[in-house]
């Protein structure tokens, strides 16, 4: 039986919830972690309308890319907007899931999703997800405490080193002290120069857990107080499959910024927003940067990476006129729904393959926006 928290377990390993930006608030908003799941649908919002579509499919999990409760509520009434949606999904058994940011900036994840279709193969990021740090770690130990000492540092998450576990390095050495007075040595005498064999030990740990490493030095180690130094390694970054908002890859060829505008608008969902550009149309465009979602944060960093047009959603006049003033590159602005839309497949797709459990994605257009009208010639 596949439960609640089997699919959140999945979406989590898809969709890590530390690559969320700070502000973000992903993961399971309601539902029993230990109910029983048969079907999943998927949508980008959680409006009404998808709420009591997902209990017509027979879903009991609904993923969803914005989360309901971003913003904070004090009061899921059923008589409130966002307090209806609940009591339908809960009334229904339906559980409630969110991963945004964090599926943003995941590989493969929504971004990715959207440099394919506009005809880019995904690349480095435009802000690359801080990579959590490392550190290199040394112990001297003596050799009655070195197997009590290694268990404990693997124990706290040192020693790991990708798909290798307790991974260290030691040598013997000869350690020396002189017990001062108010010490109490496990070796030696107070006032008397002391020699012990010890053994030095090192490996690797994630930074994050550094405070656990060094409780579980010291937790072990018979010394009362255990030699050992902690350095945090500079390690480079391959940013070309690097998690991170926004992805920039080529073109096959390059073509101009009005046939490039057109192709996306042929290959995004229908909106009635539709797609505009900024820009010479004639200007021939090969670089491509995209950022799925509200991507005017990105100006910047788009006008210091050498691209030739940027495609993301939700712009305003005066950040658009000032970036292309200081010479930043041709932009396309698409409907936010449309550019992340597609994304409710490929994570379809995730869960079907890893649980075997039936996917749905609900075809609903949440976009706001509903009427497009012409001047009267």
């Amino acid at each position: 039986m596949t439960t609640v928290g089997d699919i959140r377990a999945v979406l989590e390993r898809a969709y890590p919830p530390q690559l969320a930006e700070s502000w973000d608030t992903v993961g399971l908003i309601c539902g029993d972690p230990e109910a029983p799941v048969t079907k999943v649908a998927v949508a980008l919002d959680c409006t009404q309308e998808v709420a009591e579509a997902a209990v017509a499919a027979g879903a009991d999990f609904l993923l969803v890319h914005h989360p309901l409760l971003l913003r904070g509520v004090t009061s899921v009434a059923a008589d409130t907007p966002k307090g209806k949606v609940i009591h339908t999904l809960l009334s229904n058994g339906v559980a409630l899931f969110a991963a945004h940011t964090n599926a943003d900036s995941a590989r493969p994840g929504v971004n990715d999703r959207l440099a394919e279709l506009v005809g880019i193969v995904p690349g480095r990021p435009i802000v690359p997800a801080q990579q959590p740090g490392t550190d290199k770690w040394g112990v001297m130990v003596p050799e009655t405490d070195i197997e009590a000492v290694k268990q404990a540092v693997f124990s706290a998450g040192g020693g790991a080193i990708g798909d290798y576990t307790e991974c260290v390095f030691q040598w013997q050495g000869q350690g020396q002290f002189r017990p001062q007075q108010g010490a109490q040595p496990t070796l030696g005498s107070v006032g008397e120069l002391h020699h012990e064999a010890e053994t030095r030990i090192e490996f690797v740990a994630p930074t994050r857990a550094r405070s656990a490493i060094e409780a579980a030095i010291r937790s072990a180690h018979s010394y009362e107080e255990p030699a050992f130094d902690c350095v945090e390694l500079d390690v480079p970054q391959q940013l070309d499959d690097a998690p991170g908002l926004g992805r920039i890859g080529y073109l096959p060829e390059p073509i101009t910024l009005a046939a490039f505008t057109q192709q996306v608008a042929d290959a995004l969902p229908t909106t009635v927003w539709g797609v505009r550009a900024a820009g010479d149309p004639d200007k021939m465009v090969h670089k491509v940067a995209v950022s799925s979602g509200s991507g005017d944060s990105f100006l910047d960093a788009v006008r210091h990476l050498d691209v030739d047009v940027y495609v993301t959603s939700d712009l305003r006049h005066h950040p658009v006129d000032e970036h292309l003033r200081a010479g930043g590159p041709a932009i396309v602005d698409t409907a936010h729904w449309a550019s992340e839309f597609p994304w409710c497949a490929q994570a379809a797709e995730v869960i079907s393959t890893q649980t075997g459990v039936e996917t749905q994605v609900l075809d609903i257009r949440t976009d706001p926006w509903t009427i497009t009208a012409d001047p009267t010639k």
